[in-house]
């Protein structure tokens, strides 16, 4: 049986690492295409992308965090039946994206240079400004050969690259350290208490259960409350729904 998984931040540093990851996948997957249409969607998710790490210094709290991981994981390397070799292979993806990160110039700066794409990122806040009226040298692009136009997709996300796969490992680190465990939410609403300081509550349902879940909260208390549609409206459901939950710190 299929399953969806649902993530829920409790802080606003997850909700820009989610946001990141998430814009990321849209823009590689948008690349992926060999259609132009996809290709046009890529500008904006990459757009979108560089406005959210414009807007934050998220840099400053990956390379905190990588500090922190390097530190647990040195601590682990002391445990005796710990896997030595899978441990140090980690440890040094940890220093080697940490070090790399802190030698890098601010993430997206360089596509600030980057004239063409200066050209027509202000047309994608605009309804339907991306017409060939509009923009005719972007559906000169849009008409190049597909390779040509999945390189030049390539180079430009590959300023982003790195902050990218930073937050991918700390996020891998984050979802791997806590497993899921059957819960039971009478009249579709669940209650916890983060007394450990969660960052991030998973919920994964049955793709066939009719309901999907909502939470409210922060980081030392939370509230689930599942919805199902009637028509085209939310309603809370009244029915005791079984899910599986992992609240990662």
């Amino acid at each position: 049986m299929s399953a969806a998984t649902y993530e829920f931040p409790l802080s606003e540093r997850m909700r820009n690492y989610l946001r990141i990851e998430h814009l990321m996948a849209q823009a590689k997957a948008a690349a992926a295409h060999d259609d132009s249409h996809a290709h046009l969607n890529y500008f904006s998710h990459l757009f979108t992308l560089l406005d959210l790490i414009e807007r934050i210094d998220v840099r400053t709290d990956v390379v905190k965090e990588l500090d922190t991981q390097e530190r647990n994981l040195v601590h682990w390397s002391q445990h005796p039946n710990i896997n030595s070799d899978a441990l140090s292979e980690t440890l040094q993806a940890v220093i080697h994206t940490r070090d790399k990160l802190k030698a890098s110039k601010k993430p997206g700066s360089e596509l600030k240079l980057e004239g063409f794409l200066q050209s027509i990122r202000q047309r994608f806040t605009i309804p339907g400004g991306t017409c060939s009226f509009d923009l005719p040298h972007l559906h000169f692009w849009l008409n190049k050969p597909t390779d040509e136009r999945k390189a030049d997709m390539a180079l430009w996300l590959s300023h982003i690259d790195l902050l990218s796969d930073a937050i991918s490992l700390l996020l891998s680190f984050l979802r791997q350290r806590s497993q899921f465990v059957e819960l039971t939410a009478p009249n579709g609403f669940y209650q916890g208490d983060a007394e450990d300081k969660s960052e991030l509550i998973r919920v994964r349902l049955a793709a066939s259960a009719g309901v999907y879940p909502t939470l409210s909260g922060n980081k030392y208390r939370y509230a689930l409350r599942f919805m199902q549609m009637k028509g085209d409206q939310a309603v809370s459901s009244t029915a005791d729904i079984t899910f599986d939950m992992a609240a990662c710190k």
